[in-house]
């Protein structure tokens, strides 16, 4: 039982590490999306890249502004199960 313990919290860690992950990358992919709007709204239809023509730079805030809150969604999760009280709570 204390090894499938030692096995969730790490498992917990890495939900929070990830989820924190998506959430900055979300984030700041979705603030890029918005200056481009604010400054050089003509550029909104453009592809995002010559890499990638599929999507343009419109989509692409969207895709970052979802990423980013699912992330900050598991992030916050994974915060509250490794928060003091629980670990108090499963230790009794």
């Amino acid at each position: 039982m204390l090894n499938m313990t030692k096995i969730l919290d790490k498992f917990i860690v890495f939900v929070k590490v990830i989820g924190e992950l998506l959430f900055l990358f979300g984030f700041l992919g979705w603030v890029n999306g918005e200056i481009v709007q604010f400054t050089h709204p003509a550029w909104l239809s453009f592809p995002l890249s010559h890499l990638t023509p599929w999507i343009r730079v419109d989509t692409f805030a969207i895709l970052s502004f979802i990423v980013s809150a699912a992330g900050f969604f598991m992030w916050r999760i994974a915060k509250e199960l490794t928060s003091p009280n629980q670990k108090q709570q499963r230790s009794a």
